[in-house]
């Protein structure tokens, strides 16, 4: 049996996407390889392969142990992604940038959830050889559709209107996400009602903090923030919506775009390249906050349309699910084991 140490600390800051991904794939792990694979969590004992999710000191001093086996480093952000995300004093900025490339290359092999990563990490001096693109996914039977009887269930448990055009989003309150935008476009469509669930997870470190605050306390009156909601209940405001809209400027790979995939939701983002290689055709590109409206309005008053946008969110769904991703998280790590395995051979023949 491979054992396989994970490290992680991502699910003590409730409300990011790192912490769901890291227990999606814990789950599969040991719910679909319970005799390929044992799966310690922080766990300091010999293993075959060490996979750390987040980049602590004390994992960045581990690496340095020969009993962690192969080293994996799961990237979900680069120096470059965290400008519009955190607001850190100058001198402890570049330092801590330093710091995350230098966890990063000691890694044996790095998995990333965003391919145009690769290139940017070619330019820290990190080969693209050692690096393999392996994207987020979401499990069915936790993010799944309901019956419109469930959904006005739902809109009853939580407080909306059962006759309105529901649109919501999930994700960390910050600038880069556009929650600007959304509350703009909640003020231009006071028929429909508009639900951001997400927080400041890393409180007033936040970039945009002062100013998005002041949006959170008093939002236009079609615009709720229910803050960070529970992983388990988080589907049901999925349900009770008509479409997702995210408005971010700038992306890694979002969870939040597979859970409403997943559930069946029509799904509006802004057009960036990342979107583009990896889930084109599956959702309606906007430019801009003029275009997202346009959307809105397309999807609101076509029933056709709609149903068209289920349907490709189906299909997305199929490919990003637990069944397709866990084949190749398998093959991955039974890869990683053998190379690890020839360069002990080769080690031992030197000597």
């Amino acid at each position: 049996m491979l054992k396989i140490d994970m490290f992680s600390t991502a699910t003590k800051v409730k409300g990011q996407g790192v912490g769901s991904a890291y227990l999606e794939l814990v789950r599969l792990l040991r719910d679909r390889f319970p005799t390929e694979f044992q799966i310690e969590v922080n766990q300091y004992s010999p293993a075959d392969i060490s996979h750390y999710h987040t980049i602590n000191p004390t994992f960045y001093l581990s690496t340095f142990s020969k009993r962690r086996g192969r080293k994996i480093g799961y990237v979900h952000f680069l120096p470059e992604t965290l400008e519009e995300s955190l607001q850190l004093p100058p001198g402890i900025k570049q330092l801590f940038y330093r710091y995350v490339i230098a966890f990063y290359k000691r890694m044996d092999q790095i998995v990333v959830v965003n391919p145009t990563f690769i290139p940017e990490l070619e330019k820290y001096g990190i080969s693209k050889e050692r690096v393999t693109y392996i994207p987020n996914f979401v499990s069915k039977t936790e993010f799944h559709p309901v019956t419109p009887a469930q959904k006005e269930q739902l809109r009853d448990q939580y407080g909306y209107d059962q006759h309105r055009f529901t649109v919501i989003c999930t994700g960390q309150v910050q600038t880069r996400k556009g929650v600007l935008d959304f509350a703009k476009l909640a003020q231009d469509n006071p028929s429909y009602q508009f639900i951001w669930v997400g927080g400041f997870s890393f409180g007033g470190m936040t970039a945009g903090y002062s100013e998005l605050k002041k949006l959170v306390d008093n939002p236009p009156a079609n615009l709720s923030f229910p803050g960070i909601v529970d992983r388990d209940h988080l589907v049901e405001y999925y349900d009770l919506a008509d479409v997702f809209l995210l408005p971010s400027y700038n992306e890694l790979f979002p969870m939040s775009v597979l859970e409403a995939f997943s559930c069946g939701l029509p799904v509006i983002l802004r057009d960036l390249p990342l979107y583009q290689q990896i889930i084109a055709d599956y959702y309606a590109p906007a430019k801009d906050e003029s275009e997202m409206n346009q959307w809105l309005n397309r999807l609101a008053d076509d029933s056709k349309l709609r149903s068209d946008y289920v349907h490709k969110s189906e299909t997305a769904s199929d490919y990003y699910s637990e069944g397709h991703l866990a084949q190749i998280w398998h093959d991955f790590y039974i890869q990683q084991a053998q190379i690890q395995a020839e360069n002990g051979r080769s080690h031992v023949q030197k000597k």
